[in-house]
């Protein structure tokens, strides 16, 4: 919890200020200086400090998005603590348009980094030693890869009591109690005891605007019932439901794809998902669901290979007809414009 002066990447914010920093990283072999672009937002009131970070992958752009429509947003004051937005971690990804460092790691397995280490490693460590460890609270905002579209979701550790309150709070009908992985911010969050919350929802290289204010809407829920913002809210937080499992269903061969279900769809074991067809228009499989549940994520390209990834189903111990009841609900929930959400 900030109460003092914060330096990040040697610039002074002072309680009660707003500041647009740049941390300088590693340059480009063209001589061009690179820079992580942060937002900072400070009362001058002590409270707790929440970072919201977006694009550690390069290719996934609804984070970023979310993240400049809360700077937009004028009625977003802050009364107590600290709000540390950040619209691109991975910013030589976004530049290429590509998931992955210019050294091919994936950052997002790099944390947490070494100074001295693989560029992948050195952006890590100056987020984690800038930003990450100065936090009590984060928001790590994600896509479904290249041709793969998500459900809005948060993964967490929903063990955690205070954790699980956090991503209820958030206001999306399906929460993933999702392990640790290695190399992971959250991860590295975690063992910096800052409790954080993974969102995904969307495509990359797309923008999703449901996906867009869900987002949006979700960081709102979470700041206030931390007390950054004294707003009460206006709607209702939908009621969350809790997968401790999911699984992908691969395809048994290859072919064309004509799907049957999409995303938020609820299934029963045995239910047809796809077609796969040959060219010549015959159907050589018909791929199907391996248990009950919600499908949280899917492939969007007409076409796989033998083993392709296809849906991810998530699996409940409540009743799915209800959960997707929710889900249909906070699509209607939705439609209203963005800038009604703060008023």
């Amino acid at each position: 919890m900030e109460t003092n002066d914060l330096v990040i990447g040697g610039f002074t914010v002072k309680p009660g200020e707003t500041k647009q920093i740049e941390i300088a990283v590693a340059k480009l072999y063209t001589d061009t200086d690179i820079c992580i672009p942060v937002h900072v937002r400070r009362s001058k009131k002590p409270g707790p400090t929440v970072f919201v970070s977006a694009a550690v992958h390069g290719d996934e752009l609804n984070g970023i998005e979310i993240i400049r429509r809360l700077i937009q947003l004028k009625s977003l004051k802050i009364s107590s603590g600290t709000l540390i937005l950040v619209p691109m971690l991975n910013v030589y990804g976004v530049l290429n348009q590509s998931r992955y460092m210019p050294d091919r790691r994936d950052l997002n397995r790099c944390f947490p980094g070494s100074a001295k280490g693989s560029l992948a490693g050195r952006v890590a460590d100056i987020f984690l030693e800038e930003i990450v460890k100065h936090c009590d609270y984060g928001i790590d905002l994600h896509t479904g890869a290249i041709h793969r579209s998500n459900l809005p979701q948060i993964r967490a550790n929903l063990n955690d009591p205070e954790t699980r309150t956090l991503a209820e709070v958030f206001g999306v009908p399906v929460l993933l109690n999702a392990d640790l992985r290695d190399g992971s911010l959250r991860q590295a969050a975690v063992e910096s005891d800052t409790r954080i919350l993974l969102y995904e929802a969307g495509q990359a290289l797309r923008f999703d605007e449901l996906s867009i204010q869900a987002g949006v809407k979700g960081v709102l829920n979470v700041i206030r019932h931390l007390g950054l913002v004294n707003r009460k809210l206006r709607r209702k937080i939908l009621t969350p439901y809790i997968a401790n499992h999911s699984s992908w269903v691969r395809a048994n061969c290859s072919g064309i794809v004509h799907d049957l279900k999409n995303l938020g769809d609820q299934v029963q074991k045995g239910t047809p998902l796809a077609e796969i067809g040959s060219p010549f228009g015959e159907v050589i499989d018909i791929v199907t669901a391996n248990k009950s549940g919600i499908i949280i994520g899917k492939q969007n390209i007409p076409l796989v290979q033998e083993g392709d990834a296809m849906f991810h189903i998530a699996f409940f111990s409540e009743d799915d007809a209800e959960i997707a009841e929710k889900i249909s609900e906070m699509q209607d929930a939705l439609a209203p414009p963005i800038q009604d959400i703060a008023r």
